[in-house]
């Protein structure tokens, strides 16, 4: 499995490591990783730490330049795009839909209703429940919000042949599973750039 992602993101990135990779590269590699994971499959492993990482430094970069040209990290426009989607929510659908943990997601929604971009109300059937809905500055701000991805990497995916993309996304969904066990919230790596709130 390791070999197949490694192998599909060279596809979209000629710079990402490869398995197996010999001298200066696995020594630099390795340190990365916890002991108890370096003895079975270093370089494997290795390998596929070292592009996560990538990954999620390119995420924190973009979420960057989308607060430049918004006043909103990507965390919050996913939040805001996923309670506009789906109408008036409650913030564990929201948590489900953005794949954000509750206490994520309840952090973000203060600051987007700080910002006007969203209300919350109580349930008037059940006062217990909050829901959640955009408002009309809010749908303006997500209809002028750039694309969560560049240009270049789309471009890309979309060149790829589709047995590729599918293998990428199946690949992609398969480290997320793996990375979710025991309880870990992987989506709080990729709410690198909510500290830029």
């Amino acid at each position: 499995m390791w070999n197949s992602l490694l192998a599909t993101l060279r596809d979209t990135n000629p710079q990402a490591p490869r398995a197996g990779m010999a001298g200066k590269d696995r020594t630099d590699l390795s340190p990365e990783l916890p002991a108890d994971m370096r003895p079975d499959f270093p370089d494997e492993a290795a390998g596929v730490f070292k592009s996560i990482r990538r990954i999620v430094r390119s995420i924190d970069l973009r979420s960057r330049e989308v607060a430049r040209a918004v006043g909103l990290t990507i965390p919050q426009i996913v939040v805001l795009q996923a309670a506009h989607d789906m109408g008036e929510v409650t913030t564990r659908a929201i948590s489900e839909r953005s794949d954000l943990s509750s206490a994520t997601v309840v952090t973000i929604l203060d600051k987007l209703e700080a910002k006007g971009l969203v209300e919350r109300y109580r349930s008037s059937d059940d006062r217990r429940i909050v829901h959640t809905r955009v408002t009309e500055r809010g749908r303006e701000v997500l209809g002028s919000a750039p694309p969560m991805l560049h240009d270049d990497f789309r471009q890309r995916f979309a060149a790829l042949p589709p047995e590729k993309r599918a293998a990428l996304l199946a690949a992609m969904k398969q480290v997320a599973d793996m990375m979710d066990t025991k309880g870990f919230d992987a989506a709080s790596m990729l709410v690198v750039g909510e500290r830029l709130g």
